[in-house]
C-alpha cells in the first residue's frame, strides 16, 4: 500500500514539474478538486475519445493505458491528499487482513472498474482521473469484510453514506467513476472474503480474473460504439 501512496505522489510530484503551481492547486484555487489539466494529466487521464492538438485521443484511439493509469493521476493537491488519507486509513486495515498480493489485486480491479464505468458511461470528451475510484472499492470493501469476519459494521456504515453524498452533492465529481469502482471493489472484496478452502487461492484467482475480463469486455464493447 505506501508503493501505492508513494506513486501517486511521483506522478502529482511529475505533473508539477510539467504544470507547475496549477497542478498543485487545480482549477480553482487549492481548495478545488476539480479538474486542472497539465501534460501529465492529460496524458494519462480517463478520456474516451477526443480531438485535440491536431490528433484524436483517448481510449478509442488505441490508449487502453488510460484505464489504468487515470488511477494515479489527480487534479490539484486537495484531490490527491483526500484520496491519499481514506487509502492510508482503510487499505491499512484490508492489507493486514488480505495480504500484499490480494490486497493489490482488489485495488486495481476496483480502480480498473470504475474508470471502466466512467468510460462507458460518460461522454467520451469528457475527462476524469483519480484514485477515488479505488478508495470506493476499499470503502465497501471493509465492510464486506468485516461482515465476512461476523464483526461490527455500524460505524463503517456512515462512511460509506459521507462518501455517497459527496459523490452526488459536489460539482466535478465523477459519479460513474465512484460508482464503478465500487461495484468492482465489491465484486473483488467478495470473491477474496468467501472463496473458501480447499484450493482457496486458485478460486480467488480465477473470480478475479474472471472479473477484469468482463470489465475489459465491457471496454471493447463501448470502443466499438464510439468508433461506429
Amino acid at each position: 500500500m505506501r508503493s501505492i501512496i508513494a506513486l501517486n505522489f511521483l506522478v502529482m510530484a511529475v505533473s508539477v514539474a510539467f504544470g507547475g503551481l496549477r497542478a498543485i492547486a487545480g482549477a480553482g484555487g487549492f481548495f478545488n478538486t476539480g479538474g486542472a489539466p497539465t501534460r501529465v494529466t492529460r496524458a494519462f487521464e480517463v478520456l474516451g475519445y477526443a480531438r485535440y492538438g491536431g490528433d484524436w485521443h483517448g481510449i478509442a484511439a488505441g490508449e487502453w493505458y488510460r484505464l489504468v493509469t487515470a488511477m494515479f493521476v489527480h487534479y490539484g493537491a486537495l484531490h490527491l491528499l483526500l484520496n491519499m488519507m481514506l487509502l492510508w486509513q482503510i487499505g491499512s486495515y484490508l492489507e493486514a487482513k488480505f495480504g500484499p498480493a490480494r490486497f493489490l489485486a482488489l485495488y486495481f480491479l476496483a480502480g480498473f472498474g470504475g474508470n471502466v464505468a466512467v468510460y462507458a458511461l460518460q461522454e467520451p470528451y469528457i475527462p476524469a482521473a483519480g484514485a477515488s475510484t479505488a478508495t470506493f472499492g476499499l470503502v465497501i470493501g471493509i465492510i464486506i469484510v468485516n461482515r465476512r469476519l461476523a464483526l461490527d459494521i455500524s460505524s463503517l456504515v456512515p462512511l460509506l453514506v459521507m462518501n455517497l453524498i459527496y459523490t452526488f452533492a459536489l460539482p466535478g465529481i465523477s459519479v460513474e467513476g465512484h460508482l464503478g469502482g465500487l461495484a468492482a471493489g465489491a465484486a473483488a472484496t467478495v470473491v477474496l472474503a468467501y472463496a473458501k478452502l480447499p484450493h482457496r487461492t486458485a478460486k480467488q484467482v480465477i473470480g478475479c480474473s474472471i472479473l477484469f475480463v468482463v470489465l475489459v469486455a465491457v471496454a471493447i464493447a463501448r470502443t466499438v460504439q464510439i468508433l461506429n
